[in-house]
């Protein structure tokens, strides 16, 4: 499997020769989801969510499917009837040629006077990589690349510490991380791979690995 890092919270996973693009939201590449064969979003925030981007994937290609939660999928059902699939925690699917779990139903809290949204995390390919979306879900299973939101209006350092202490993932790469400047950088991976309890790796958008 193939993990392209796209900007902010985007991943790009091929296999097979087949396209799986997680939240191309408003900060990423305009272009990163063109050619998927299936996307996955896991909340509604515009970092993650791109409307318009997304009506224009599915006008430019049939082929492509989105598969997401009730509050992403009522925006966009109706206009790609039977092409927009709406999943929830303890669902189960394929797409792409990826075996999908969801897991998680909130967003995390941003401050206690600001109601939570729904957000889902995906498991892809039984624990190969979880992505968790806005929120620090543990997967009821071993996981082996943990995408780790690093920097967020809704966390702090020491709580992704923490998430990957718990998570134990062989690996992890940075996800969630356009915020962040090159003056932070060094901060940050520093003292999440010195504690974290894994090997704590970032990409730059464009770069990928091979898992």
């Amino acid at each position: 499997m193939k993990l392209t890092k796209k900007i902010h919270a985007c991943v790009r996973l091929e296999k097979d020769g087949r396209t799986l693009v997680i939240d191309p939201g408003g900060f990423c590449e305009g272009d990163a989801a063109v050619g998927a064969e299936a996307i996955l979003v896991t909340h509604e925030h515009a970092d993650h969510f791109d409307e318009a981007r997304l009506r224009a994937v599915l006008d430019a290609d049939p082929a492509t499917e989105i598969w997401t939660l009730k509050s992403v999928a009522d925006k966009i059902s109706s206009v790609f009837p039977g092409r927009v699939h709406t999943v929830g925690h303890g669902d189960t699917f394929e797409a792409a040629g990826f075996d999908i779990q969801v897991h998680g139903e909130l967003h995390a809290v941003i401050h206690p006077d600001i109601p939570r949204i729904t957000n889902v995390g995906y498991l892809i390919d039984h624990g190969r990589v979880f992505h968790p979306g806005d929120a620090f879900t543990v997967p009821d299973q071993p996981v082996e690349t943990l995408l780790v939101p690093v920097m967020a209006p809704w966390n702090k350092i020491a709580e992704v510490i923490d998430y990957l202490r718990e998570v134990g993932p062989q690996r992890a790469y940075d996800i969630h991380d356009a915020l962040l400047t090159d003056l932070a950088w060094p901060i940050y991976e520093g003292q999440i791979g010195a504690l974290g309890g894994t090997d704590n790796l970032r990409l730059t958008p464009e770069e990928y690995a091979t898992l």
